[in-house]
Protein backbone atom coordinates (compact mmCIF):
# COMPACT_ATOMS: atom_id res chain seq x y z
CA UNK A 1 0.00 0.00 0.00
CA UNK A 2 1.08 3.58 -0.65
CA UNK A 3 -0.23 6.89 1.27
CA UNK A 4 -0.42 10.73 -0.78
CA UNK A 5 0.63 12.45 2.45
CA UNK A 6 -0.19 16.20 0.86
CA UNK A 7 -1.97 17.96 -2.44
CA UNK A 8 1.42 18.72 -3.79
CA UNK A 9 2.29 15.03 -3.73
CA UNK A 10 -0.76 13.88 -5.03
CA UNK A 11 -0.91 16.29 -7.84
CA UNK A 12 3.02 14.98 -8.64
CA UNK A 13 1.55 11.65 -8.65
CA UNK A 14 -1.62 12.66 -10.87
CA UNK A 15 0.92 14.04 -13.27
CA UNK A 16 2.82 11.01 -13.45
CA UNK A 17 0.05 8.76 -13.96
CA UNK A 18 -1.41 11.33 -16.62
CA UNK A 19 1.98 10.97 -18.27
CA UNK A 20 2.03 6.80 -18.26
CA UNK A 21 -1.68 6.81 -19.28
CA UNK A 22 -0.78 9.07 -22.09
CA UNK A 23 2.28 7.24 -23.40
CA UNK A 24 0.25 4.21 -23.20
CA UNK A 25 -2.68 5.91 -25.51
CA UNK A 26 -0.36 7.10 -27.88
CA UNK A 27 1.48 4.12 -28.68
CA UNK A 28 -1.81 2.59 -29.32
CA UNK A 29 -3.46 5.11 -31.69
CA UNK A 30 -0.71 6.17 -33.50
CA UNK A 31 -0.71 3.03 -35.84
CA UNK A 32 -4.45 3.75 -36.53
CA UNK A 33 -5.01 7.77 -36.41
CA UNK A 34 -1.81 8.68 -38.43
CA UNK A 35 -2.92 8.20 -41.80
CA UNK A 36 -6.19 9.32 -40.66
CA UNK A 37 -5.65 13.04 -40.58
CA UNK A 38 -3.59 15.57 -42.76
CA UNK A 39 -3.26 19.26 -42.51
CA UNK A 40 -2.23 22.23 -41.62
CA UNK A 41 -1.29 20.87 -37.82
CA UNK A 42 -1.69 17.59 -39.20
CA UNK A 43 -3.49 15.11 -36.69
CA UNK A 44 -1.23 15.41 -34.06
CA UNK A 45 0.61 18.68 -33.87
CA UNK A 46 3.69 18.96 -31.43
CA UNK A 47 4.87 22.86 -31.66
CA UNK A 48 8.80 23.76 -31.03
CA UNK A 49 9.84 24.35 -27.59
CA UNK A 50 10.33 28.33 -26.21
CA UNK A 51 11.10 29.07 -22.66
CA UNK A 52 9.04 29.52 -19.82
CA UNK A 53 10.44 30.98 -16.61
CA UNK A 54 14.00 28.91 -17.46
CA UNK A 55 11.85 25.91 -18.54
CA UNK A 56 11.80 24.73 -21.94
CA UNK A 57 7.98 24.03 -22.82
CA UNK A 58 5.74 22.78 -25.74
CA UNK A 59 2.63 22.37 -26.81
CA UNK A 60 1.02 19.24 -28.31
CA UNK A 61 -2.51 19.07 -29.69
CA UNK A 62 -3.95 15.89 -31.36
CA UNK A 63 -7.30 14.79 -32.75
CA UNK A 64 -9.15 11.39 -32.50
CA UNK A 65 -13.27 10.54 -32.90
CA UNK A 66 -14.52 10.44 -29.55
CA UNK A 67 -16.32 6.94 -29.52
CA UNK A 68 -16.70 5.72 -33.05
CA UNK A 69 -18.42 2.71 -32.27
CA UNK A 70 -20.97 4.95 -31.21
CA UNK A 71 -20.85 8.59 -33.14
CA UNK A 72 -18.75 10.81 -35.28
CA UNK A 73 -18.46 13.07 -32.68
CA UNK A 74 -14.48 14.52 -32.85
CA UNK A 75 -12.20 15.02 -29.97
CA UNK A 76 -9.29 17.43 -29.33
CA UNK A 77 -6.50 18.08 -26.93
CA UNK A 78 -4.66 20.41 -25.94
CA UNK A 79 -1.46 19.84 -23.26
CA UNK A 80 1.17 21.97 -22.11
CA UNK A 81 4.36 19.94 -21.71
CA UNK A 82 7.97 20.50 -20.29
CA UNK A 83 9.71 19.48 -23.00
CA UNK A 84 12.70 17.62 -21.56
CA UNK A 85 10.32 15.94 -18.84
CA UNK A 86 7.63 15.00 -20.76
CA UNK A 87 4.93 15.75 -18.25
CA UNK A 88 2.30 18.59 -18.36
CA UNK A 89 2.64 21.39 -16.02
CA UNK A 90 -0.04 21.62 -13.57
CA UNK A 91 -2.40 24.73 -12.94
CA UNK A 92 -2.13 26.23 -16.51
CA UNK A 93 -5.14 28.85 -17.12
CA UNK A 94 -5.69 28.29 -21.41
CA UNK A 95 -7.35 31.26 -23.17
CA UNK A 96 -8.78 29.33 -26.58
CA UNK A 97 -10.42 31.03 -29.32
CA UNK A 98 -11.74 28.22 -32.06
CA UNK A 99 -13.34 28.39 -35.50
CA UNK A 100 -13.98 25.68 -37.43
CA UNK A 101 -13.55 26.03 -41.37
CA UNK A 102 -15.05 29.42 -41.88
CA UNK A 103 -17.65 29.22 -38.50
CA UNK A 104 -16.46 31.24 -35.67
CA UNK A 105 -16.96 29.11 -32.14
CA UNK A 106 -15.77 30.60 -29.31
CA UNK A 107 -13.01 32.22 -27.33
CA UNK A 108 -12.85 31.24 -23.51
CA UNK A 109 -10.45 30.49 -20.61
CA UNK A 110 -10.13 27.47 -19.24
CA UNK A 111 -8.17 26.51 -16.15
CA UNK A 112 -6.69 23.02 -15.68
CA UNK A 113 -4.91 21.54 -12.72
CA UNK A 114 -2.88 18.94 -15.00
CA UNK A 115 -1.97 21.26 -18.02
CA UNK A 116 -4.56 19.21 -20.25
CA UNK A 117 -7.61 19.80 -21.50
CA UNK A 118 -10.02 17.46 -23.64
CA UNK A 119 -12.51 19.02 -26.20
CA UNK A 120 -15.50 16.60 -27.83
CA UNK A 121 -17.07 18.51 -30.69
CA UNK A 122 -20.99 17.39 -31.10
CA UNK A 123 -23.23 17.89 -33.73
CA UNK A 124 -26.64 19.27 -32.55
CA UNK A 125 -29.01 21.58 -33.96
CA UNK A 126 -28.88 24.60 -31.90
CA UNK A 127 -29.34 27.95 -32.50
CA UNK A 128 -25.79 28.68 -31.40
CA UNK A 129 -22.41 27.37 -29.53
CA UNK A 130 -22.72 25.53 -26.30
CA UNK A 131 -20.20 24.95 -24.07
CA UNK A 132 -20.59 22.21 -21.25
CA UNK A 133 -18.24 21.01 -18.76
CA UNK A 134 -18.57 17.69 -17.36
CA UNK A 135 -17.49 16.55 -14.21
CA UNK A 136 -16.09 12.58 -13.73
CA UNK A 137 -16.58 11.25 -10.48
CA UNK A 138 -15.09 7.69 -10.94
CA UNK A 139 -11.17 7.21 -9.61
CA UNK A 140 -9.64 7.25 -12.65
CA UNK A 141 -11.37 10.21 -13.75
CA UNK A 142 -10.87 12.12 -10.36
CA UNK A 143 -7.37 11.32 -10.41
CA UNK A 144 -6.41 12.14 -13.94
CA UNK A 145 -8.45 15.48 -13.63
CA UNK A 146 -11.40 14.99 -16.27
CA UNK A 147 -13.59 16.44 -13.80
CA UNK A 148 -12.08 20.19 -14.62
CA UNK A 149 -10.62 19.58 -18.29
CA UNK A 150 -13.15 17.54 -20.30
CA UNK A 151 -15.65 20.25 -22.53
CA UNK A 152 -18.10 19.63 -24.66
CA UNK A 153 -18.81 21.60 -27.43
CA UNK A 154 -22.22 21.57 -29.27
CA UNK A 155 -23.46 22.92 -32.75
CA UNK A 156 -24.46 22.27 -35.65
CA UNK A 157 -22.21 20.15 -38.09
CA UNK A 158 -19.11 20.11 -35.44
CA UNK A 159 -18.71 16.17 -36.19
CA UNK A 160 -18.15 17.21 -40.09
CA UNK A 161 -14.58 16.95 -39.59
CA UNK A 162 -12.67 19.73 -41.48
CA UNK A 163 -9.85 22.20 -40.13
CA UNK A 164 -10.41 23.42 -36.47
CA UNK A 165 -8.13 26.57 -35.91
CA UNK A 166 -6.87 26.64 -32.22
CA UNK A 167 -5.24 29.93 -31.00
CA UNK A 168 -3.65 28.98 -27.57
CA UNK A 169 -2.62 31.55 -25.50
CA UNK A 170 -1.26 30.64 -22.00
CA UNK A 171 -1.67 33.13 -19.11
CA UNK A 172 -0.72 31.18 -16.26
CA UNK A 173 1.63 28.33 -15.82
CA UNK A 174 3.07 26.16 -12.33
CA UNK A 175 0.17 28.22 -10.13
CA UNK A 176 -2.44 29.84 -11.23
CA UNK A 177 -1.14 33.20 -9.70
CA UNK A 178 1.46 33.24 -11.51
CA UNK A 179 0.27 35.32 -14.48
CA UNK A 180 2.80 35.11 -17.12
CA UNK A 181 4.34 38.82 -17.88
CA UNK A 182 4.34 37.80 -21.94
CA UNK A 183 1.81 34.89 -22.25
CA UNK A 184 2.51 32.72 -25.07
CA UNK A 185 0.73 32.19 -27.79
CA UNK A 186 0.88 29.05 -30.14
CA UNK A 187 -1.37 29.08 -33.53
CA UNK A 188 -2.91 25.60 -34.14
CA UNK A 189 -4.99 23.77 -36.37
CA UNK A 190 -5.69 19.96 -36.64
CA UNK A 191 -7.51 18.67 -40.09
CA UNK A 192 -10.02 15.92 -39.81
CA UNK A 193 -11.27 13.97 -42.96
CA UNK A 194 -14.21 14.84 -44.00
CA UNK A 195 -16.35 12.91 -46.85
CA UNK A 196 -18.27 14.47 -49.66
CA UNK A 197 -20.55 12.43 -52.21
CA UNK A 198 -20.97 13.78 -55.34
CA UNK A 199 -23.95 12.39 -57.25
CA UNK A 200 -23.44 12.42 -61.23
CA UNK A 201 -26.05 11.62 -63.60
CA UNK A 202 -23.67 10.26 -67.01
CA UNK A 203 -25.70 10.16 -70.11
CA UNK A 204 -23.49 6.73 -70.73
CA UNK A 205 -22.92 5.51 -67.36
CA UNK A 206 -25.59 6.03 -66.04
CA UNK A 207 -25.65 7.42 -62.14
CA UNK A 208 -22.35 7.22 -60.45
CA UNK A 209 -21.14 8.86 -57.15
CA UNK A 210 -18.01 10.37 -56.48
CA UNK A 211 -16.86 10.71 -52.72
CA UNK A 212 -14.00 13.42 -52.14
CA UNK A 213 -12.30 13.22 -49.28
CA UNK A 214 -10.23 15.94 -47.70
CA UNK A 215 -7.86 15.80 -45.15
CA UNK A 216 -7.98 19.76 -45.03
CA UNK A 217 -11.14 21.92 -45.11
CA UNK A 218 -14.57 21.57 -46.25
CA UNK A 219 -14.84 21.35 -50.59
CA UNK A 220 -17.12 23.13 -52.41
CA UNK A 221 -18.41 24.15 -55.91
CA UNK A 222 -17.65 19.98 -56.66
CA UNK A 223 -18.39 19.55 -60.54
CA UNK A 224 -18.12 17.09 -63.14
CA UNK A 225 -17.14 18.08 -66.96
CA UNK A 226 -18.73 14.70 -68.82
CA UNK A 227 -17.45 16.07 -71.96
CA UNK A 228 -13.71 16.50 -71.14
CA UNK A 229 -13.69 14.20 -68.07
CA UNK A 230 -11.97 16.94 -65.47
CA UNK A 231 -13.29 17.26 -62.19
CA UNK A 232 -13.12 20.61 -60.18
CA UNK A 233 -13.99 22.18 -57.01
CA UNK A 234 -12.81 24.75 -54.22
CA UNK A 235 -11.58 24.62 -50.69
CA UNK A 236 -10.34 27.49 -48.13
CA UNK A 237 -6.50 28.57 -47.80
CA UNK A 238 -4.39 30.86 -46.11
CA UNK A 239 -2.05 31.75 -49.08
CA UNK A 240 0.26 33.39 -46.47
CA UNK A 241 3.97 31.92 -45.72
CA UNK A 242 3.48 31.47 -42.55
CA UNK A 243 0.30 29.33 -42.96
CA UNK A 244 2.06 27.67 -45.54
CA UNK A 245 5.22 26.91 -43.26
CA UNK A 246 2.73 25.13 -40.55
CA UNK A 247 0.94 23.19 -43.44
CA UNK A 248 2.80 19.49 -43.69
CA UNK A 249 0.89 18.34 -46.41
CA UNK A 250 -2.67 19.12 -48.11
CA UNK A 251 -4.26 15.94 -49.00
CA UNK A 252 -7.16 15.13 -51.02
CA UNK A 253 -8.50 12.11 -52.20
CA UNK A 254 -11.22 10.91 -54.84
CA UNK A 255 -13.00 7.65 -54.09
CA UNK A 256 -14.43 6.52 -57.89
CA UNK A 257 -16.89 3.60 -58.45
CA UNK A 258 -15.04 0.88 -60.99
CA UNK A 259 -18.31 1.01 -63.20
CA UNK A 260 -17.31 4.72 -63.93
CA UNK A 261 -15.63 3.56 -67.38
CA UNK A 262 -14.56 7.42 -68.30
CA UNK A 263 -12.42 7.59 -64.74
CA UNK A 264 -10.74 4.18 -64.76
CA UNK A 265 -7.60 5.57 -66.42
CA UNK A 266 -3.99 5.27 -65.95
CA UNK A 267 -2.70 8.84 -64.25
CA UNK A 268 -4.60 11.78 -63.50
CA UNK A 269 -3.03 15.70 -63.30
CA UNK A 270 -3.80 18.00 -60.66
CA UNK A 271 -3.98 21.89 -61.18
CA UNK A 272 -4.51 24.17 -58.21
CA UNK A 273 -5.28 27.80 -59.03
CA UNK A 274 -4.16 27.58 -62.57
CA UNK A 275 -0.70 25.97 -61.69
CA UNK A 276 0.10 22.30 -62.47
CA UNK A 277 1.54 20.36 -59.61
CA UNK A 278 4.06 17.60 -60.32
CA UNK A 279 2.81 13.69 -61.20
CA UNK A 280 4.71 12.78 -57.90
CA UNK A 281 1.66 13.97 -55.96
CA UNK A 282 -0.61 11.38 -57.45
CA UNK A 283 -0.98 7.82 -55.94
CA UNK A 284 -3.83 5.55 -57.30
CA UNK A 285 -4.80 2.72 -55.36
CA UNK A 286 -7.02 -0.15 -57.15
CA UNK A 287 -6.85 -2.56 -54.78
CA UNK A 288 -10.46 -2.34 -54.14
CA UNK A 289 -13.24 -4.51 -55.25
CA UNK A 290 -15.68 -2.37 -56.63
CA UNK A 291 -13.83 1.37 -56.65
CA UNK A 292 -10.18 3.00 -56.73
CA UNK A 293 -8.70 5.75 -54.70
CA UNK A 294 -6.84 8.27 -55.89
CA UNK A 295 -4.70 10.23 -53.65
CA UNK A 296 -3.39 13.74 -53.96
CA UNK A 297 -0.78 14.75 -51.39
CA UNK A 298 0.58 18.12 -51.72
CA UNK A 299 3.66 18.87 -50.38
CA UNK A 300 5.22 22.41 -48.32
CA UNK A 301 7.46 23.04 -51.92
CA UNK A 302 4.42 22.44 -53.77
CA UNK A 303 2.14 24.99 -52.05
CA UNK A 304 5.23 27.33 -52.46
CA UNK A 305 5.08 26.98 -55.90
CA UNK A 306 1.73 27.73 -56.03
CA UNK A 307 2.32 30.60 -53.64
CA UNK A 308 5.00 32.08 -55.72
CA UNK A 309 2.97 32.26 -58.96
CA UNK A 310 -0.41 32.95 -57.56
CA UNK A 311 -0.36 34.44 -54.84
CA UNK A 312 -3.42 36.84 -55.38
CA UNK A 313 -5.57 34.06 -55.12
CA UNK A 314 -8.54 33.34 -52.87
CA UNK A 315 -8.34 29.78 -51.69
CA UNK A 316 -7.73 26.46 -53.65
CA UNK A 317 -9.03 26.17 -56.96
CA UNK A 318 -8.98 22.64 -57.73
CA UNK A 319 -8.70 20.58 -61.64
CA UNK A 320 -8.27 17.20 -62.06
CA UNK A 321 -8.11 15.60 -65.48
CA UNK A 322 -6.80 12.81 -67.03
CA UNK A 323 -3.06 13.56 -67.53
CA UNK A 324 -2.44 12.18 -70.93
CA UNK A 325 -4.33 12.54 -74.49
CA UNK A 326 -4.50 9.10 -75.54
CA UNK A 327 -7.32 6.56 -73.87
CA UNK A 328 -5.22 4.61 -71.85
CA UNK A 329 -7.53 2.53 -69.04
CA UNK A 330 -6.24 0.38 -66.16
CA UNK A 331 -7.63 -1.75 -63.35
CA UNK A 332 -6.24 -4.79 -60.79
CA UNK A 333 -7.37 -7.75 -60.63
CA UNK A 334 -9.64 -9.12 -57.33
CA UNK A 335 -6.46 -11.03 -56.17
CA UNK A 336 -4.09 -7.90 -56.04
CA UNK A 337 -1.83 -9.70 -58.40
CA UNK A 338 -1.95 -8.42 -61.61
CA UNK A 339 -3.06 -4.80 -63.14
CA UNK A 340 -4.37 -4.61 -66.53
CA UNK A 341 -3.52 -1.44 -69.03
CA UNK A 342 -5.71 -1.23 -72.15
CA UNK A 343 -6.01 0.83 -75.13
CA UNK A 344 -7.51 1.04 -78.16
CA UNK A 345 -7.52 1.95 -81.90
CA UNK A 346 -9.88 3.38 -83.30
CA UNK A 347 -10.17 6.31 -80.54
CA UNK A 348 -14.23 6.36 -81.00
CA UNK A 349 -15.05 2.68 -81.62
CA UNK A 350 -18.41 2.35 -83.61
CA UNK A 351 -21.37 -0.14 -84.68
CA UNK A 352 -20.33 -2.35 -87.48
CA UNK A 353 -16.90 -1.67 -87.32
CA UNK A 354 -13.49 -3.12 -86.48
CA UNK A 355 -11.93 -2.37 -83.19
CA UNK A 356 -8.46 -3.26 -82.13
CA UNK A 357 -7.49 -3.97 -78.50
CA UNK A 358 -4.16 -3.47 -76.96
CA UNK A 359 -3.60 -4.60 -73.60
CA UNK A 360 -0.36 -5.55 -71.13
CA UNK A 361 -0.44 -7.78 -68.04
CA UNK A 362 1.74 -6.32 -65.47
CA UNK A 363 2.77 -8.21 -62.08
CA UNK A 364 2.24 -5.90 -59.54
CA UNK A 365 4.68 -7.31 -56.86
CA UNK A 366 7.75 -7.86 -59.52
CA UNK A 367 7.91 -3.36 -60.22
CA UNK A 368 5.21 -3.46 -62.24
CA UNK A 369 6.68 -5.18 -65.02
CA UNK A 370 4.94 -7.14 -68.15
CA UNK A 371 4.24 -11.04 -67.21
CA UNK A 372 3.92 -13.90 -69.59
CA UNK A 373 0.70 -15.87 -68.38
CA UNK A 374 -2.19 -17.79 -69.41
CA UNK A 375 -5.41 -15.30 -69.70
CA UNK A 376 -8.91 -15.27 -70.64
CA UNK A 377 -10.21 -12.32 -72.55
CA UNK A 378 -14.24 -11.35 -73.60
CA UNK A 379 -15.98 -9.00 -74.50
CA UNK A 380 -19.63 -8.83 -73.11
CA UNK A 381 -22.65 -6.82 -72.99
CA UNK A 382 -25.07 -7.57 -70.22
CA UNK A 383 -25.08 -11.75 -70.73
CA UNK A 384 -23.73 -11.52 -74.76
CA UNK A 385 -20.51 -12.59 -75.61
CA UNK A 386 -19.60 -10.53 -78.52
CA UNK A 387 -16.02 -11.57 -78.68
CA UNK A 388 -13.36 -13.77 -77.09
CA UNK A 389 -9.66 -15.41 -76.79
CA UNK A 390 -7.09 -16.78 -74.51
CA UNK A 391 -3.60 -17.55 -75.11
CA UNK A 392 -0.65 -16.33 -73.11
CA UNK A 393 0.37 -12.60 -72.60
CA UNK A 394 3.48 -11.31 -73.54
CA UNK A 395 6.68 -10.23 -71.39
CA UNK A 396 7.61 -7.72 -73.97
CA UNK A 397 8.11 -3.69 -72.75
CA UNK A 398 7.17 -3.18 -76.40
CA UNK A 399 4.55 -5.30 -77.78
CA UNK A 400 1.83 -5.20 -76.74
CA UNK A 401 -1.21 -7.94 -76.25
CA UNK A 402 -3.62 -7.46 -79.34
CA UNK A 403 -7.56 -9.23 -79.68
CA UNK A 404 -9.08 -8.06 -83.43
CA UNK A 405 -12.64 -8.11 -83.90
CA UNK A 406 -15.92 -6.80 -85.84
CA UNK A 407 -18.35 -5.04 -83.75
CA UNK A 408 -21.68 -5.85 -84.38
CA UNK A 409 -23.89 -3.44 -85.59
CA UNK A 410 -26.91 -3.98 -83.10
CA UNK A 411 -24.58 -3.22 -79.86
CA UNK A 412 -24.43 0.13 -78.76
CA UNK A 413 -23.15 1.69 -75.49
CA UNK A 414 -21.31 0.31 -72.50
CA UNK A 415 -19.34 -2.68 -72.93
CA UNK A 416 -17.11 -5.24 -70.70
CA UNK A 417 -13.53 -6.02 -71.33
CA UNK A 418 -13.32 -9.16 -69.29
CA UNK A 419 -9.63 -10.42 -68.22
CA UNK A 420 -10.54 -14.15 -66.23
CA UNK A 421 -8.25 -16.66 -65.11
CA UNK A 422 -4.81 -14.93 -65.03
CA UNK A 423 -2.08 -17.84 -64.12
CA UNK A 424 -5.13 -20.36 -64.45
CA UNK A 425 -6.01 -18.21 -61.21
CA UNK A 426 -10.08 -18.53 -61.10
CA UNK A 427 -9.66 -14.99 -58.68
CA UNK A 428 -7.32 -13.27 -60.88
CA UNK A 429 -9.77 -11.17 -62.74
CA UNK A 430 -11.34 -7.67 -63.86
CA UNK A 431 -13.46 -6.18 -66.26
CA UNK A 432 -13.49 -2.53 -67.55
CA UNK A 433 -16.20 -1.07 -69.23
CA UNK A 434 -15.67 0.88 -72.61
CA UNK A 435 -18.01 2.73 -74.71
CA UNK A 436 -19.68 2.08 -78.25
CA UNK A 437 -20.66 4.72 -80.47
CA UNK A 438 -19.56 7.52 -78.08
CA UNK A 439 -22.16 10.59 -78.44
CA UNK A 440 -19.70 12.75 -76.07
CA UNK A 441 -17.07 13.98 -78.37
CA UNK A 442 -18.50 17.16 -79.77
CA UNK A 443 -16.73 20.11 -79.81
CA UNK A 444 -18.72 22.39 -79.97
CA UNK A 445 -19.74 23.07 -76.28
CA UNK A 446 -19.49 25.63 -73.93
CA UNK A 447 -17.29 23.87 -70.06
CA UNK A 448 -16.39 26.88 -67.62
CA UNK A 449 -15.26 26.23 -63.90
CA UNK A 450 -17.41 27.99 -61.13
CA UNK A 451 -14.15 29.25 -59.89
CA UNK A 452 -13.48 31.22 -63.14
CA UNK A 453 -15.82 33.44 -61.60
CA UNK A 454 -13.43 34.62 -59.21
CA UNK A 455 -11.08 35.84 -62.31
CA UNK A 456 -13.75 37.52 -63.72
CA UNK A 457 -15.13 39.69 -60.56
CA UNK A 458 -11.65 40.58 -59.83
CA UNK A 459 -10.97 42.09 -63.14
CA UNK A 460 -14.71 43.79 -63.00
CA UNK A 461 -13.92 45.06 -59.72
CA UNK A 462 -10.34 46.02 -61.15
CA UNK A 463 -7.91 44.78 -58.57
CA UNK A 464 -6.57 42.91 -61.62
CA UNK A 465 -6.22 44.93 -65.15
CA UNK A 466 -6.63 43.95 -68.59
CA UNK A 467 -3.69 42.27 -69.58
CA UNK A 468 -3.33 40.06 -66.51
CA UNK A 469 -7.11 39.48 -67.60
CA UNK A 470 -6.21 38.26 -70.91
CA UNK A 471 -3.87 35.91 -70.32
CA UNK A 472 -5.13 33.92 -67.77
CA UNK A 473 -8.07 33.64 -70.21
CA UNK A 474 -5.91 32.66 -72.71
CA UNK A 475 -4.01 30.20 -70.36
CA UNK A 476 -7.03 28.92 -69.24
CA UNK A 477 -8.36 28.05 -72.97
CA UNK A 478 -5.22 26.76 -73.88
CA UNK A 479 -5.12 24.42 -71.24
CA UNK A 480 -8.33 23.35 -71.86
CA UNK A 481 -9.72 24.42 -68.51
CA UNK A 482 -12.15 26.37 -70.31
CA UNK A 483 -13.92 25.87 -73.12
CA UNK A 484 -15.66 27.53 -75.41
CA UNK A 485 -17.39 26.88 -79.25
CA UNK A 486 -14.10 27.19 -82.18
CA UNK A 487 -13.94 30.53 -83.25
CA UNK A 488 -12.30 32.91 -86.32
CA UNK A 489 -9.88 34.81 -85.72
CA UNK A 490 -9.52 37.84 -88.12
CA UNK A 491 -6.51 38.86 -89.40
CA UNK A 492 -4.53 42.05 -88.19
CA UNK A 493 -2.82 42.78 -85.11
CA UNK A 494 -6.49 43.62 -83.20
CA UNK A 495 -7.86 45.88 -80.88
CA UNK A 496 -5.57 47.83 -77.77
CA UNK A 497 -8.39 48.16 -75.25
CA UNK A 498 -11.24 45.58 -74.20
CA UNK A 499 -14.98 47.36 -74.42
CA UNK A 500 -15.92 48.26 -71.07
CA UNK A 501 -19.82 45.75 -72.18
CA UNK A 502 -17.22 42.97 -71.63
CA UNK A 503 -16.44 43.90 -68.71
CA UNK A 504 -19.74 44.69 -67.29
CA UNK A 505 -20.24 41.38 -69.06
CA UNK A 506 -18.14 39.26 -66.54
CA UNK A 507 -19.09 41.58 -63.72
CA UNK A 508 -22.89 40.81 -64.22
CA UNK A 509 -21.19 36.68 -64.79
CA UNK A 510 -19.61 36.50 -61.57
CA UNK A 511 -22.61 37.76 -59.75
CA UNK A 512 -25.00 34.88 -61.49
CA UNK A 513 -27.04 38.02 -63.63
CA UNK A 514 -26.17 36.07 -66.72
CA UNK A 515 -25.55 32.52 -67.95
CA UNK A 516 -22.18 31.09 -69.43
CA UNK A 517 -23.16 31.56 -72.99
CA UNK A 518 -23.76 34.81 -72.67
CA UNK A 519 -20.63 35.25 -70.85
CA UNK A 520 -18.33 33.48 -73.43
CA UNK A 521 -19.58 35.20 -76.61
CA UNK A 522 -17.77 38.19 -74.93
CA UNK A 523 -14.78 36.11 -74.86
CA UNK A 524 -15.28 35.16 -78.60
CA UNK A 525 -15.30 38.60 -79.18
CA UNK A 526 -12.17 39.42 -77.59
CA UNK A 527 -10.69 36.34 -79.77
CA UNK A 528 -12.26 37.30 -83.40
CA UNK A 529 -10.82 40.58 -82.71
CA UNK A 530 -7.08 38.91 -81.59
CA UNK A 531 -7.14 40.98 -78.34
CA UNK A 532 -7.36 37.30 -77.03
CA UNK A 533 -5.38 34.91 -78.78
CA UNK A 534 -5.47 31.02 -78.78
Amino acid sequence: MFKICSKQKKKDFKQFFLYLISLSVISILIPFTIVDVYGHGVGSEIFPPVDLNGKQVTLEVSSSTNNPDENDDQQISISLIDFNSKITLRDVTFLIKSSHGEQFLFEKEFQSDNGFLVFNFISENTESIEIQEENGSDFFASLLGLDNRKINIKGPRLSDGGLYKLDVTILTADGYSKKLDVPLTFNAGISIAQTSKHEINHPIFGSQEINVVTYYDEIKNFHYDVKSKEITFSMPFEWSLENINQTSVVHEELVIPKTFGDLLVSGFSMYVNGIKLSDDIVTIDDFFSEKRVVHFIISQKELQNIYNNQSHQNGMNFLIKPNSDDIKLSSVTSNGQFRIFVTWEPENLESNSKATIYFDVIDVFLKNRPIAVNYDFSVTQDDRIIFKQNGISTDSKENHNIAEFTIPNDVNGIVKLNFQNLADNSLASTSIPIVINNSLNENNYISIPDWIRNNAKWWSDGQIDDNSFVQAIQYLINEKIVKIPSTTQNSGTGANEIPSWIKNNAKWWSDGQIDDETFVQGLQFLIKNRILRV
